[in-house]
């Protein structure tokens, strides 16, 4: 399952996320030019990058939120701007702007924590936005449970286009978090699974708040978990191709 848009609307302009998205992408692109050398390349992990034994050893702690702005990869750059810009809108939308902002950050910090306490002497870089990410996720489950998002369901040679509640998705990939955080070595893999799964746990309690404001179960049942605003509609995107019966 691989999602690529929910039918949550905004009320206004999510610049913050925007400019999340912008900021990410840039600080990938520099990185790209100015640090092709390997050697330049490990004094960037190095300095900005989160590492447990440092931190033990009482150094670099502004690298638990520099961390939170590199990408090891093209791929793990676009999977988690892809959803920031699923779920970021909306959760500002409701939040505001500056506390959205506060919120993503102290959810980022929250996720670098996670990972280091199972790890404290790990010599291995954690980087990516994907624990804050998994705290705007942790958030938008709780606000909107129903609200649809669409996943592309890939099935050998078949591709299809299915609009699932959140609940569902959000709750699968929590779930897949834990149970990596609890199969997968920390010093294999090469995915922070605990930093994923302690943002979404922080992301939910930090919305509680938000939540418990605008009435806790009563927004629930005025809703029915999905948008307060008339959901986003799409084209169909079922294929023109007919179907062919043998004979």
């Amino acid at each position: 399952m691989f999602p690529f848009r929910d039918h949550n609307p905004t009320n206004r302009l999510p610049f913050v996320t925007y400019a999340l998205l912008a900021i990410n992408i840039a600080i990938f692109a520099i990185g790209l030019v100015a640090f092709q050398d390997p050697q330049q390349l490990n004094q960037l992990y190095y300095n900005y990058a989160m590492i447990p034994e440092r931190i033990s050893a009482g150094e670099n702690y502004i690298s638990i939120v520099t961390s939170t702005f590199l990408h090891g990869g093209f791929m793990h750059l676009a999977g988690n701007m892809l959803f920031l810009w699923i779920f970021g809108d909306n959760m500002e939308d409701k939040m505001g702007h500056i506390p959205f902002l506060i919120f993503y950050l102290a959810c980022g910090i929250a996720a670098s924590l996670a990972q280091y306490i199972v790890e404290v002497d790990s010599q291995i870089p954690v980087i990516g936005a994907s624990g804050a990410i998994a705290g705007v996720m942790g958030g938008y489950l709780l606000l909107f449970p129903k609200a649809k998002v669409d996943i592309l369901l890939f099935f050998v040679v078949i591709i299809r286009v299915i609009p699932v509640p959140s609940f569902i998705m959000l709750g699968l990939w929590f779930a897949f978090q834990l149970f990596n955080g609890v199969t997968v070595p920390t010093d294999g893999g090469g995915v922070a699974y605990w930093a994923h799964a302690g943002g979404f746990v922080v992301g939910a309690l930090l919305t509680v708040p938000l939540w418990l404001r605008l009435g806790a179960t009563r927004f629930w049942n005025q809703t029915h978990g999905h948008p307060d605003y008339p959901e986003t509609t799409y084209p169909n995107l079922e294929t023109r191709i007919p179907k062919v019966r043998r004979k």
